[in-house]
């Protein structure tokens, strides 16, 4: 390829969307006012833009992406001004979402990329599982109308409830679902007590839905 269609054919898009994927893996966000994102997503910026990392005195957003085995958190940054912040997440693939003003989602606080400033957030967690990997209990309840961007490990599957999953491979679920945590005890009997697969995300209801990543992102021990 030549370099001036290498340089062409990888230039941003240039669109009015707010929230524009480049590709699978990069977002471009169009900043005019205020925006959320994860911190040290940012890859790059265009513009006059601030970015001011959020505490939990501002807002509780240092427990937004908090890893409960190790205690440690990561906050996400307010970005303010007028340009393009383009962000990403160790290659993991970008799912943009609009959410209507009687729409609302609950994400794991981890998938949570950005998500724009007329979006209100609740976060919360769904208990313990007894020393297991933690990783999904800690969600974010994310009510519109804006526009949000979470992440997943490959190309997302969407189910229907009753469905049980693994805390690990669970990214999200629909606002009318209250997951609680459950043993297997023939999967405990099968591959050993020490497996995070013996404990599973329980959905009931027969509405609603969860989404999986084909990928389990075990949180780290203490």
């Amino acid at each position: 390829m030549q370099l001036d269609d290498f340089v062409s054919e990888n230039a941003p898009d240039e669109s009015r969307d707010r929230f524009e994927l480049e590709n699978s893996k990069l977002l471009d966000i169009d900043v005019d006012g205020t925006v959320m994102t994860k911190a040290g997503s940012m890859i790059a910026y265009e513009g006059d833009l601030s970015f001011t990392g959020k505490s939990s005195a501002e807002g509780g957003l240092t427990g937004f992406l908090k890893n409960q085995v190790s205690s440690e958190g990561t906050p996400v940054m307010e970005v303010e001004g007028q340009g393009h912040v383009y962000v990403a997440e160790q290659g993991k693939k970008i799912q943009i979402l609009e959410l209507g003003d009687a729409e609302s989602i609950s994400v794991n606080g981890n998938d949570v990329l950005a998500f724009e400033n007329s979006v209100e957030y609740e976060i919360g967690t769904i208990g313990s599982i007894g020393g297991a990997s933690a990783a999904g209990l800690t969600n974010v309840f994310l009510s519109g109308p804006g526009m949000v961007a979470i992440t997943t490990h490959g190309d997302p599957l969407v189910l229907e409830p009753p469905v049980s999953t693994d805390p690990d491979a669970t990214v999200a679920w629909s606002s009318d679902l209250s997951p609680s945590i459950d043993t297997d005890r023939s999967l405990s009997d099968s591959i050993g007590q020490s497996s995070g697969e013996t404990y599973q995300m329980a959905f009931d209801g027969s509405s609603g839905f969860v989404v999986v990543q084909p990928y389990e992102e075990t949180a780290q021990r203490a």
